[in-house]
């Protein structure tokens, strides 16, 4: 078997890469009958010459790759037909500006593994750069805090060499005592918001305190999904319930939005589920969240202020909760927001170094072993030139047969 790694070509760039060459090398020696071809990258974390050092072929021929593995969306007219591609497509949510891509895909013959849909039996995600979003997206914030209300400066993480600098350079955070701050979420972004927030020495405080108590000291609180939702009907069920039927369900979001300064939406966002708060909420004299770092990234959706992303150049800007309009950053009477959707960008070595651990871990096997655990079944999208049937709901988007 021989598969490629490919040049990322999405503009922006993105530097973060499948493999280093390290994580390649690795997997040479586990399964010796591997052949590796890299394309050549100007962009890329991890300079060609350190694949060529470790004995890898650097070269733009991918003819006879049987496998091709990406990050980002790989533009039409880069796409070979007939061969296998792992990569975010970023259309299993019918998004309307990728619509073409996976149209092509089916008119290509190609067969697509998209990481997102990498799944085990329970249907969690294997792999993912969850974990560097949630770091670099809580770094953000309270970098965003820093600058607004002139407490300290931090440099921004595409300028520090590594997650070490990261965490080097919070050392000149100083925050408030007063300051309350609230994540959502418990998987791989929370908790790598959670790495930041542990850094910086904030003390953890149950919801019951948090709610109720006032603290001469910066503290936070971490919530699921059933601390700020419930049920209609007044009943109190489990988590699974609301998975299963968010319908049942409203938000019970605004009496956290009462005490907190700042907040990080670390949660993941489910179809049907309640808003956390919606424009007319943020309108309330006691709604008294004033910055947030949007992690999940919903446009217009759950987290109100959240109307656009923003970029990396451009990380922050303001809602106005009265108009319902961007103002810019730091604007009296604004709500602050970070919206970044491609975080992990910002940290592509460390990111690439943990993504290729995952893909080497639940990936790289089932390419060899005959799919044992059925990750590679579960995650095709497509093959000869149509959606297989667990991706059939995507017929009507993508205008292609079932």
């Amino acid at each position: 078997m021989k598969i490629g790694l490919i040049k990322e070509r999405k503009t922006p760039p993105d530097r973060r890469v499948v493999f280093s060459p390290e994580e390649l090398e690795n997997i040479k020696k586990l399964y010796p009958e591997l052949d590796v071809v890299v394309e050549p990258s100007d962009i890329r974390i991890f300079p060609d010459s350190a694949y060529r050092k470790k004995g890898f072929i650097v070269s733009s021929d991918l003819a006879d790759c049987d496998v091709l593995l990406g990050v980002k969306e790989v533009p039409i007219e880069a796409l070979i037909p007939n061969k296998k591609y792992f990569f975010f497509s970023h259309t299993l949510k019918e998004q309307p500006y990728n619509r073409n891509l996976l149209a092509a895909i089916l008119a290509k013959n190609i067969t697509l593994y998209d990481h997102e849909t990498i799944v085990d039996e329970q249907g969690m995600r294997l792999i993912g750069f969850g974990r560097y979003a949630g770091i670099v997206g809580t770094f953000n914030g309270f970098r965003a805090l820093g600058i607004r209300d002139e407490l300290y400066t931090l440099d921004k993480v595409e300028h520090l060499a590594d997650y070490d600098a990261v965490k080097k350079e919070l050392q000149k955070v100083k925050l408030p005592n007063t300051l309350k701050v609230l994540l959502t979420g418990t998987g791989k972004v929370a908790h790598g918001a959670l790495e930041i927030i542990h850094e910086l020495g904030i003390k953890e405080v149950e919801v019951n305190d948090y709610l109720q108590k006032e603290f001469k000291e910066p503290v936070f609180c971490r919530i699921d999904v059933l601390d700020y939702n419930k049920r209609k009907d007044g009943s109190v069920i489990d988590n699974q319930d609301f998975y299963d039927h968010p319908e049942a369900y409203q938000s019970d979001f605004f009496r956290f939005a009462r005490v907190t300064d700042f907040f990080i939406a670390g949660h993941f966002y489910g179809e049907h589920a309640p808003y956390l708060f919606t424009r007319e909420d943020a309108k309330k004299t006691d709604f008294k969240i004033n910055m947030i770092a949007d992690i999940s990234c919903d446009i217009d959706g759950p987290v109100a202020s959240t109307i656009r992303p923003s970029t990396i150049a451009e990380p922050f800007y303001a809602y106005d909760p009265q108009t319902e309009k961007e103002l810019k950053f730091g604007a009296k009477g604004t709500i602050g927001v970070m919206a970044v959707d491609n975080l992990p960008c910002e940290l592509p070595k460390d990111a690439s170094e943990g993504f290729g651990k995952m893909f080497k871990e639940h990936v790289i096997p089932a390419l060899f072993n005959g799919d044992q655990r059925g990750i590679l079944s579960r995650a095709k999208m497509t093959e000869n030139g149509q959606l297989t049937p667990r991706f059939a709901y995507l017929k009507d988007y993508v205008g292609a047969k079932a």
